[in-house]
């Protein structure tokens, strides 16, 4: 009898590192299209620009909400029951300025309904669908429109002329607390990995980075953190002693944490210029 609970115990074991395995897999695979920086090399009349939501980046597989990371989001029954069955790439957002409030929506494994009346899926593109994206555009609004969610909605894409009117657009999307623009070629067919068909505009740049050590604070933040030394994947590593709150400062991200930081420019080192803590990358 012990040998056989043994036996069954390790088949289990078995099956959950397949479960895992294949999940792994899955996240590794997942098609999505990322951003390169527009620093003012594109013609802007061959893209359609978008608003650049500051939500959580969720791809729909047809079952489930998921992660760029291929994570499954614990979303409500209710909240996807009416999607459609095919893929979807597209963000989950409360609006402007929100996204402290919607990261703590979308991290509770078991869903609040009252919050998540408030989450829109905004939908800007059909991973692996035919045709150039101002076609894709038109078959995002089509599918969004036969689901008749009133939380699954088509990112408005417009057209503009020429850099001044990029400029007019990205001056009053910040205006009303946007975080910047999309552009994606109009022409091009669907694409996944980080490509120039997809460019991302905004006042300053971010990017991501690992806390390797905390540096004590001194003066009015004696006995908190002064400053994260962090590392970038490039290894190169730097001070961040901006941008914390206190609470952040009395109880900061633990080494090891990944974090987004934002800065102006690069330095002729390759370091960014005025850098400043932003938040922990949750997703």
């Amino acid at each position: 009898m012990r040998g056989k609970l043994v036996v069954q115990a390790v088949q289990a074991l078995m099956l959950v590192v397949l479960a895992a395995t294949i999940r792994l897999s899955a996240a590794e695979s997942l098609p999505l299209l990322l951003a390169e920086t527009e620093h003012g090399q594109a013609d802007v009349s061959l893209y359609l620009v978008s608003e650049k939501f500051d939500g959580v980046r969720a791809y729909w597989d047809g079952q489930a909400l998921r992660t760029r990371n291929g994570a499954i989001i614990s979303a409500p029954a209710w909240f996807t029951r009416n999607f459609p069955a095919q893929e979807l790439d597209g963000e989950l957002w409360t609006g402007r300025r929100a996204f402290d409030r919607l990261s703590s929506i979308v991290r509770r494994q078991t869903p609040d309904d009252a919050e998540w009346r408030q989450v829109r899926y905004m939908v800007f593109e059909l991973p692996r669908a035919p045709g150039t994206f101002r076609e894709r555009v038109q078959a995002i609004r089509n599918v969004v429109a036969s689901a008749g969610v009133p939380w699954l909605q088509a990112v408005e894409q417009f057209e503009i002329k020429n850099r001044k009117a990029l400029s007019r657009k990205l001056d009053e999307i910040l205006r009303i607390g946007g975080e910047g623009l999309m552009l994606h070629r109009a022409d091009a067919p669907y694409t996944t990995g980080r490509s120039d068909v997809l460019l991302k505009l905004k006042p300053w740049h971010d990017a991501e980075a690992t806390v390797i050590a905390h540096q004590p604070g001194k003066g009015k933040y004696a006995g908190m953190l002064g400053a994260l030394k962090v590392r970038t994947p490039d290894g190169s590593e730097f001070m961040l002693g901006t941008g914390l709150s206190e609470a952040e400062r009395r109880s900061p991200p633990p080494i090891g944490t990944l974090i987004t930081y934002r800065y102006r420019e690069l330095t002729s080192r390759g370091l960014p210029r005025f850098a400043s803590y932003y938040r922990v990358r949750e997703f």
